[in-house]
């Protein structure tokens, strides 16, 4: 079975967007180690104009990756950002990254290093990080497989980047409904109590968010909760379907 498709098969097989990150990280640490050793994976995506280890093979993956992130520099950054290939043959005589960085990575027993970058498209970018306590580890063929190997599975990891996003924004979306909608009834009781028009009352809302330096969906959500002792739900109709009370 190719890498392809047991990378189709974690899709699958995963329960979601994050625990096909940290398979796809196992599944390469393996992939990469080669002569029956272990090697350390960690997947960097920078999105936003912030990184993060989204996958790694171990805690201690996502430990040296987390290093590059506190320096603001190392080679998963360098080949994320800059979209190349970074090899660190020996740690021990490495100072691209000033003295801080190696001796940082070094301590965990580690001495060889390689970052290779994912080709995602768009704004988001990736790269995959290996790590490995024998020198020169990703010397001549095991770089090549390396680099087949993260080629191989570019596609996989940009529809589940992809996928992600979506899932980000329909929560971002649902979230945003939900809050216009509690923003909406909190008006209609403002209204009702007060007996004002719509704009004095989104007023009344407004001042008292000022006034209170809270939030305005917060101050709404307490108006509401005031009243019913419940939260409000909003209503999502489904394409074909008709709206529950119009008698159709």
């Amino acid at each position: 079975m190719s890498a392809t498709d047991q990378i189709q098969n974690l899709i699958l097989d995963s329960a979601d967007f994050e625990n096909f990150l940290n398979e796809l990280a196992r599944f390469s640490a393996h992939q990469m180690a080669g002569d029956g050793d272990d090697a350390l994976c960690g997947i960097t995506l920078l999105r936003d104009r912030k990184a993060a280890t989204i996958g790694w093979s171990s805690p201690s993956a996502r430990e040296v990756d987390e290093i590059q992130y506190s320096l603001s520099q190392g080679p998963c950054l360098s080949a994320a950002k800059e979209e190349r290939e970074v090899y660190v043959p020996d740690l021990f005589q490495e100072d691209r990254w000033g003295p801080d960085y190696a001796a940082a990575v070094a301590s965990h027993g580690l001495r060889s290093v390689l970052s290779l970058p994912f080709h995602l498209q768009g704004e988001a970018k990736a790269a995959l990080n290996l790590y490995s306590d024998v020198p020169r580890k990703f010397d001549g063929q095991a770089a090549a497989r390396a680099r087949d190997f993260t080629r191989e599975i570019s596609q996989a990891l940009r529809l589940a980047v992809r996928f992600s996003l979506h899932a980000d924004s329909a929560s971002n979306l649902r979230a945003t409904l939900e809050s216009r909608t509690t923003i909406d009834i909190a008006v209609g009781i403002v209204m009702a109590q007060n007996r004002c028009s719509q704009e004095a009352a989104v007023r009344i809302l407004t001042e008292a968010s000022s006034n209170s330096n809270t939030k305005l969906r917060d101050v709404a959500r307490s108006i509401v909760d005031s009243v019913g002792g419940a939260g409000a739900r909003t209503y999502y109709q489904e394409p074909g379907k008709v709206s529950p009370g119009t008698g159709a």
